[in-house]
């Protein structure tokens, strides 16, 4: 065991860079342990060290433990537990001969010095080998290297922790050893004192592709997508059929299923440009705006509730009017975000300033108000909430990054001076929302740890401009935020569309953008990128590539080498209906329309406006609340509550057997078996029925009692997988 002396190093540790890094490797300044708000057991430290002043003063200060002995420093609380020579509810985190007992140590005997303001920062953080190409079974070690504003660069192995964004493929121990399990490609996080950096493993499988299978390549989309499979040796999967486009392509652009006539002409077509055709006559259609208004709408948090009692139905469907009406004139994404974010005036006269009312809401104060994380998720795709209240745990962001950002939206408030009539004006005003401040005082905000006044600054933290102190600091946020070259801003809305198309985001959580958080493919994430910014940012260009693509257009059917994939796109990735989409649909096979209060017979639930119409489908099937600006909100799980009111519930059997339903209309206008089966399947499942299938189903309806069969047939397609996924 050591004993006092001087320090084992010429200079004494570093309390920022060395012993913050000690206590954030082993975990003891983690939520679960020390670092959650009111400490553990008498002894508190900063999540993850984001504050080192007050973890200095929290050790070396508070006195409820002998944390630290300089006239003993083996004594030292801060030593006896982790090393286990005393009772700790963590256990027993590293030895007394250890590197970090020592650096520990040494950092107490030369008199535990705390931060100093000319400490070198962190300049950057880098993991060799930053690409990884091995074989399952085989091992590497990686090696993190810091580099500090000074110019110096040291290797931090020891002080990192390492993650791996997928263990069942590639596993990596305490000490960054990496141990492949089975081919693909995943990520391996390097993170030390609040940076990350990545290695991308990759394990090809062991039999090349056949060139024929990736030859046929359509755009863009295409070449960087048959690129990646072929570098992974992943087979894709065959084309999908003419009835499995059709109506794929409509549930996924319109919400809404094909008619039969529209699946017979479609598949009676013969032309070798059809489904480009129908791709372009797609997005223009009606159906087109309600469907993306419905997008929008959760994107933009368009709802009722936490308003003030000030903007309710009425002021949800006049902004979703108005989302409809930008979608229906192509409005560029730009220009329709700065709309939204530059909104003012009073919600009658212009409606977007409901994004406003919502996300800042009941707290008035813009900077105590989710605004800030709203805006930062939903334009740009970055979670930055975390760091309200303690630095980004993997990424860069810290809490002054968050004030900065905040501090934009620091003059927004409200007058609601017509509440009979719900009428809400937003102006920009002063910080006590007086306009005659606005003359004097500087924009900015108050951070709630260092009290220092922060002034607005991007994410990227660079410079606007200055900001008067007239001016609205929305301004010169917007350029930023919509300027071309913010990858972040055409990054987040692109993996958006992709996600909405192929069913799995290139980045995953679809809104977690971040340098930590690897796109499966970075060439394709950068040339859709591209395009979204070349196009001036047209939805429907991105769309018209996605769809077009033979990417998309590939049977979700696997094949024996790409059955296990789930990240590289080797086949269609199957998903079950959207609530409003699924529910729309059983209307549409059914023909028979659904009613929702305050509203007329016949209206789609893909036309709602309001997430907090009651519905009991909608809402057991996940429908958005629209409470945050997290896409997660939108649920896609299958549930057995689900299963048992489709296949139960007296909603679906009154339509089914309504005598002004399909069915129905069919039964009367005495259709052969022959037809009413061809019709049903066309209805439900956008094509014609297998003729061993219809055989054996004519053989049935040949029986007695040929309607109440009809019937079984219709509700057992509504109930099929085929009926409820999109495939």
């Amino acid at each position: 065991m050591p004993t006092p002396a001087s320090p084992s190093s010429k200079t004494p540790p570093s309390f920022v860079h060395d012993v913050l890094p000690v206590l954030t490797r082993y975990g003891c300044n983690q939520g679960a342990c020390h670092g959650k708000g009111a400490g553990q057991n008498g002894f508190r430290l900063s999540l993850r060290g984001y504050a080192p002043e007050l973890d200095h003063a929290w050790i070396t200060r508070e006195f409820a433990a002998r944390r630290i002995v300089f006239t003993d420093p083996d004594a030292s609380g801060l030593l006896l537990k982790p090393s286990g020579r005393a009772t700790h509810e963590g256990g027993k985190l590293f030895d007394a001969d250890s590197r970090a007992y020592r650096v520990l140590r040494d950092w107490i005997v030369a008199g535990a010095p705390g931060p100093k303001k000319d400490d070198a920062t962190l300049a950057g953080v880098s993991v060799l080998p930053a690409q990884l190409s091995a074989e399952p079974k085989k091992t590497q070690q990686l090696r993190v290297e810091a580099t500090y504003s000074d110019g110096s660069r040291r290797d931090v192995t020891w002080l990192s922790k390492f993650e791996s964004a997928d263990m069942g493929q590639v596993s990596v121990d305490a000490n960054g050893l990496v141990r492949v399990a089975r081919h693909g490609e995943t990520s391996v996080r390097a993170i030390y004192d609040g940076q990350v950096a990545v290695s991308v493993v990759t394990a090809p499988y062991p039999t090349p592709v056949e060139s024929a299978r990736l030859a046929k390549r359509n755009n863009i989309i295409d070449q960087h997508m048959f690129d990646k499979l072929a570098a992974l040796r992943i087979e894709p999967s065959d084309d999908c059929t003419d009835a499995e486009f059709i109506r794929r392509a409509f549930l996924d652009t319109l919400g809404i299923l094909p008619t039969p006539d529209e699946v017979r002409g479609f598949l009676a077509d013969k032309a070798a440009d059809k489904r480009a055709r129908l791709v372009d006559r797609l997005l223009e259609r009606p159906e087109f705006a309600d469907h993306w208004a419905i997008f929008l709408g959760d994107l933009f948090q368009n709802r009722k509730e936490r308003d003030h009692d000030v903007r309710g139905i009425k002021g949800v469907r006049a902004f979703h009017a108005w989302i409809r009406k930008q979608v229906a004139q192509s409005r560029p994404w730009y220009q329709l975000a700065r709309e939204v974010l530059l909104s003012r005036g009073k919600s009658a006269d212009n409606p977007a300033i409901g994004y406003y009312i919502v996300t800042v809401g009941e707290h008035r104060d813009p900077v105590k108000s989710e605004v800030t994380d709203s805006v930062a998720q939903a334009f740009l795709g970055i979670r930055i909430g975390c760091a309200r209240c303690h630095n980004h745990p993997s990424e860069r962001y810290t809490q002054d990054d968050f004030y900065h950002f905040a501090a934009f939206f620091s003059r927004v408030r409200f007058d609601r001076q017509e509440p009979k009539k719900g009428d809400t004006t937003l102006h920009i005003g002063g910080r006590d929302g007086k306009e005659p401040n606005l003359a004097r005082e500087k924009v900015g905000v108050r951070q709630p740890r260092t009290n220092a006044f922060l002034p607005p600054r991007p994410l990227d933290r660079s410079d606007v401009g200055e900001i008067k102190p007239g001016d609205d600091p929305r301004e010169p946020l917007v350029r930023w935020l919509t300027s071309p070259s913010n990858e972040y801003f055409a990054g987040a809305m692109v993996n958006r569309l992709w996600k909405h198309y192929l069913g799995v985001g290139l980045v995953e959580p679809v809104d977690d953008l971040r340098a930590s958080n690897l796109p499966s493919n970075p060439a394709l994430f950068a040339a859709l990128k591209k395009e979204f910014v070349e196009s001036k940012f047209n939805l429907r260009h991105v769309m018209r590539l996605i769809l077009t693509s033979r990417t998309y257009q590939l049977s979700s059917a696997t094949r024996p080498t790409n059955e296990t994939d789930t990240r590289f796109y080797s086949h269609y990735y199957a998903r079950r209906l959207p609530a409003e989409v699924l529910l729309d649909a059983i209307s549409a096979a059914t023909a028979v329309p659904d009613s929702f209060p305050g509203y007329p017979r016949g209206v789609r639930a893909g036309q709602l406006p309001d997430p907090g119409l009651k519905s009991y489908f909608l809402s057991l099937f996940g429908r958005s609340e629209r409470v945050t600006a997290c896409a997660c909100e939108r649920s896609g799980e299958v549930t057995m509550p689900q299963l048992l009111h489709l296949q139960n519930g007296e909603a679906l059997l009154q339509k089914i057997r309504s005598a002004e339903g399909r069915l129905g209309k069919l039964l009367a206008d005495k259709k052969t078996d022959d037809a009413i089966v061809d019709e049903l399947f066309l209805a439900t499942l956008s094509r014609l029925p297998t003729p061993e299938k219809k055989a054996a189903l004519l053989k049935e309806l040949a029986g007695d009692d040929r309607a109440e069969a009809l019937r079984d047939l219709f509700w057992a397609l509504i109930n099929s997988k085929e009926f409820a996924f999109n495939h």
